[in-house]
């Protein structure tokens, strides 16, 4: 026996996989460079605000060094294992990014970390 809210469940339940449907489909139709290289943006914004990069009156209030050490040694990560695969023309930039992105957190830093030890440099080798 159904009730009419057993129903309308059902029907909503449709519409929602219609709409994943749609996503999935949208999704399968844009390039894995352009994945790769957007889920890397996300990442170098993040870092960049949390090194204290914002362009904001309070960059400083947003600076959390504990996540910017995170956030960049990610995009290391990603950048470094993602390049053969996007080639040069967009792991340039990246790699560019990514290193000024190294830098600023050594010059935010009261304690530099040794050579090597910054982060991401795991992935990328010392960055001065």
């Amino acid at each position: 026996m159904s009730t009419s809210d057993s129903n309308q469940h059902i029907h909503e339940s449709d519409g929602d996989d219609a709409v994943l449907a749609q996503q999935i489909r949208d999704i399968s139709e844009v390039p894995a460079v352009e994945v790769i290289t957007t889920g890397a943006v996300h990442l170098m914004s993040a870092a960049a605000v949390k090194v204290g990069l914002a362009d904001d009156p309070n960059a400083e209030d947003l600076k959390d060094l504990d996540e910017a050490r995170k956030l960049i040694t990610a995009l290391a990560g990603l950048v470094t294992a993602a390049a053969p695969e996007i080639g040069s023309q967009h792991a340039g930039p990246l790699r560019d990014g990514l290193r000024s992105l190294q830098l600023a957190f050594r010059e935010a830093s009261l304690i530099p970390d040794e050579p090597g030890k910054g982060p991401g440099e795991k992935f990328t080798g010392p960055v001065n």
